[in-house]
């Protein structure tokens, strides 16, 4: 038996890869099928079954790529409707890997399709469970995204969910291992524990949800406090329903260095013209209009949450990370980048184009300019929760996801200096470039972000509690 989880840090997923005998299963694969293609080829291994826990939302899923590469059925649980061919498993219903059993155990809650798979060794012992996004180490899937159309509250998927865990889950030995779909970062539950996986047992002694003494309860602390899922989630849960085009057609079409001339003929007023860089190089000197969204990040994460999916997109990246760029932007359905600049970011400016900078700034600057300038005012771009739980005296919390509708900078004024600040300094930049895209350009960035400031002796720091209780 020879399992492998396939972790990808910036979105937090976990694919998995089981092998008994020269045969193979595939867990949630992303929609790079390369690593799963590369490690049953090294292992002389054919992928027998890719196994989908549900419809995803997070990410597009490599299901239907790697179904014609390998041939392989695609298996989804019941009440599972598709526009493409897949094997409809029942409930108990048992795959044989070699010599080992997967075992479908459907548990809607997080979906209605939501199914998680048992896995049993070669002495028919219970040895581990793939738990999709149902169970999570330290937390339970979100109960909120029921497709549109459907009569069905998050509190009824709450409840369906405790009754899965509570039938399909518990009964399982304490040593049974836990393998989730994502790990901590996730938006796909409320706060994920460290770890990638985990026990039945350690789960029952530690997951909040899991604790709680009856449905009622659970439903509660499961609902209560749910911040809103990323813009781009039912996005991409339609294109795992629906499918999708091939990857490589998707690199065909975006692989294509332009020359400063032609870059700036495809620079329309609906292109995207999207900045992967490094933030800290990105602040330095970019391309006037362009959206720093930097590959050190939660990139892709971060693209779906900002990005209009219908608008093409031209690429700066820094050289030799042109393919990344298009996967990575691939992984949550954009499906339209149109080229990129030949020679990055320096054949603009050598090319006698004009640039634009953002001014960084240290967190003890910002103290020594807050008491001599009245139009300053201080942007924190973090989360409600993050701002709530710390944050400087007359700040204005704009979330970085909120940004991109007119409705929350509205208020701002050119005349105001704005200082814009994060937890760390990513988020930050990406907002400064959204800032100047749209005409604020008396603008600095903190480096280091809320990190750095709550160290200043000066800093005068409130907490929201009504928000926090």
């Amino acid at each position: 038996m020879f399992i492998k989880q396939l972790y990808t840090s910036c979105l937090s997923e976990a694919a998995y890869y089981i092998e008994s005998n020269g045969e193979a299963a595939i867990i949630d694969p992303l929609r790079d099928i390369d690593a799963y293609l590369e490690l049953a080829n090294e292992r002389k291994a054919k992928i027998k079954y890719i196994f989908e826990t549900h419809f995803h939302a997070d990410f597009v899923s490599g299901h239907l790529d790697l179904s014609k590469a390998t041939g392989a059925p695609i298996v989804y649980g019941p009440d599972t409707k598709t526009s493409f061919p897949i094997h409809l498993a029942k409930d108990g219903e048992v795959f044989s890997i070699g010599n080992l059993l997967i075992e479908v155990l459907h548990t809607p809650g997080h979906t209605l399709e939501s199914s998680c798979y048992l896995l049993k060794d070669a002495d028919r012992k219970n040895y581990c469970v793939f738990t999709g996004d149902t169970l999570f180490v330290g937390d339970v899937g979100r109960p909120d995204l029921a497709q549109k159309g459907a009569e069905i509250t998050m509190s009824d998927l709450a409840g369906m969910m405790y009754d899965s865990i509570h039938t399909k889950l518990f009964p399982l030995e304490n040593d049974v291992i836990v393998y989730p779909a994502h790990g901590p970062g996730s938006s796909c539950g409320k706060n994920l524990g460290p770890n990638t996986f985990s026990t039945i047992g350690e789960e029952k002694e530690k997951n909040y949800a899991l604790k709680a003494s009856s449905k009622e309860e659970f439903i509660k602390v499961v609902t209560d406090g749910m911040q809103a899922p990323p813009i781009y989630f039912p996005v991409n849960a339609k294109i795992n329903k629906e499918g999708y085009d091939n990857l490589n057609n998707v690199l065909q079409q975006g692989l294509k260095g332009l020359s400063v001339k032609e870059f700036k003929s495809q620079l329309t007023d609906d292109t995207i013209l999207l900045d992967t860089r490094n933030a800290v190089e990105f602040t330095q000197g970019f391309i006037p209009g362009s959206i720093s969204i930097g590959l050190e990040g939660r990139f892709a994460e971060w693209a779906g949450s900002i990005l209009p999916f219908e608008s093409p997109i031209l690429l700066v990246t820094e050289p030799g990370k042109e393919k990344e760029s298009i996967i990575r932007m691939a992984r949550v359905g954009f499906n339209n980048v149109k080229g990129y600049l030949n020679g990055g970011f320096h054949a603009w400016p050598n090319a006698g184009q004009e640039i634009d900078m953002i001014i960084d700034i240290e967190a003890d600057e910002l103290m020594m300019d807050m008491p001599h300038d009245e139009n300053l005012l201080v942007v924190d771009v973090r989360r409600t929760t993050e701002f709530a739980d710390g944050h400087l005296k007359d700040a204005k919390n704009i979330p970085l996801d909120e940004m991109t509708d007119p409705a929350t900078i509205a208020d701002l004024e050119e005349t105001q200096n704005l200082y814009v600040h994060c937890a760390g300094g990513y988020r930050s930049v990406i907002a400064a470039s959204l800032l100047k895209r749209q005409g604020f350009h008396n603008l600095r960035n903190v480096i280091g972000g809320w990190s750095k400031i709550k160290e200043q002796e000066k800093a005068t720091i409130v907490k929201e509690t009504s928000v926090l209780n």
